[in-house]
């Protein structure tokens, strides 16, 4: 084992020790893992800081307002309202693909 490991693991268990993680979010509830290897490896800690501070990548993005328009396409009664809510709709749908395809062009050998 690193030196630097057992430094770590011992400042580790003097902070448990201590109660410095009591009543921090999540605790004493089994770690929820994300399975990044879909992801290139150099892009993984990237995505896993861009997704801490609350940013999406635009076809999640895409997708959420997907979502949301689809909810207020149902409730809509408005045929104008209801025009401008599928205009948008049609255009996200075709960002999306045009970032799907994109995406599936450079995955390519």
């Amino acid at each position: 084992m690193d030196p630097l490991d057992k430094v770590a693991e011992q400042r580790l268990a003097e902070a448990i020790a201590a109660g410095e993680f009591d009543g921090l979010p999540g605790f004493g509830r089994p770690l929820e893992l994300e399975d990044l290897s879909q992801l290139e490896p150099e892009l993984r800690a990237a995505y896993l800081l861009l997704k801490g501070s609350g940013v999406l990548p635009e076809e999640l993005a895409i997708r959420k307002e997907l979502v949301t328009l689809g909810d207020l396409l149902q409730a809509c009664r408005d045929t104008g309202e209801r025009a401008t809510l599928e205009e948008r709709r049609r255009a996200l749908l075709l960002r999306r693909d045009i970032l799907l395809e994109q995406r599936r062009r450079s995955a390519r050998p």
